[in-house]
């Protein structure tokens, strides 16, 4: 019961969330079976949301696999940290364990982990109630979305919002602010020279590579606490 416990905050921030994506998809023409399979397949609320943003623009499949390949990426952190305190658990069980993990899934359970005495087994119940409230959501969004025009509540903006608030929450210091900025900055000029949707997997290579840089060769490690 102490997973479930400690879930219920990300189950409660999921929900309209969920809500939002289902409706967006809804509206693309995806139908409630193809919302449930993203859900239970993907698992990955922004890669689900810049998908279904990438297909209703007409994307081509190779960029939307590329560009939600990218955004994924940091689940290989995320899982390789949480890895060391999972030493004792079965392959079986970290292959549950891994499909569940989320950016808040990760911080709950990291933190726990950390302060001493979470369980494996409580870890794995925080990354599956949040994966069933997930795909609950999504795909009431989807059946409610046929009853709301497109557009309403502003509904639409929730991807930008949703990047937004992540962002806002990873300006820790200078250079991070700084990154953001060459990122965005990137990301305009390379899609004002090249079409569809390829900047996006460009800017963040860039973006990512120059804050690396500004990190290791400019300022140093003191500059990102600034």
């Amino acid at each position: 019961m102490g997973g479930v416990r400690a879930a219920w905050p990300i189950c409660i921030g999921y929900i309209p969330l969920g809500l939002a994506f289902g409706i967006l998809a809804q509206k693309a023409g995806f139908d409630m079976l193809d919302i449930a399979l993203m859900s239970v397949v993907v698992f990955a609320g922004s890669s689900q949301f810049i998908a279904v943003a990438m297909l209703g623009a007409g994307a081509a499949p190779a960029s939307i696999v590329l560009t939600t390949f990218m955004v994924n990426l940091r689940h290989v952190l995320m899982s390789s940290a949480l890895a060391v305190h999972l030493h004792s658990v079965s392959r079986w069980f970290l292959s549950l364990f891994a499909y569940g993990v989320t950016d808040e899934s990760f911080a709950v359970n990291i933190v726990r982990f950390r302060d001493g005495g979470w369980h494996p087994y409580q870890a794995l119940a925080v990354n599956h109630a949040a994966n069933f409230t997930w795909i609950a959501s999504t795909v009431l969004g989807g059946f409610g979305g046929q009853f709301i025009a497109a557009g309403s509540f502003g509904i639409d903006y929730a991807l930008s919002a949703m990047f937004l608030c992540l962002l806002a929450f990873q300006l820790r210091g200078r250079i991070y602010a700084l990154t953001a900025l060459v990122s965005g900055a990137l990301a305009i000029a390379v899609s004002l020279l090249l079409p569809g949707n390829s900047y996006v997997v460009i800017a963040s290579v860039l973006g990512a590579t120059a804050g690396f840089a500004l990190k290791r060769y400019g300022q140093g490690d003191g500059g990102s606490h600034a």
